[in-house]
């Protein structure tokens, strides 16, 4: 029950990035975007971990990894400009 809960947890920020970003609402170079899409992306990991599905913690391994650079890129290139 609590890895179902979660999931969609994981599911919601993921896909909440997404359709912000496809309406124009939330640039991808943002501190939001990376961070939900970082957050999303972990929780979904470890309910991929809780039932070890291979593709899955794959999937979201390299999801996480990939929004923890985008998250670094922004804060480095926020610094940068200041």
């Amino acid at each position: 029950m609590l890895m179902q809960v979660v999931s969609i947890a994981g599911a919601l920020m993921v896909l909440s990035a997404f359709a912000a970003h496809q309406l124009k609402r939330l640039g991808h170079e943002t501190y939001a975007y990376q961070s939900l899409n970082l957050a999303g992306g972990f929780l979904l990991l470890l309910a991929a971990l809780s039932v070890r599905q291979t593709g899955l913690i794959i999937m979201e391994g390299a999801w996480t990894v990939i929004s923890a650079w985008g998250l670094w890129r922004v804060g480095r290139s926020v610094r940068s400009t200041r």
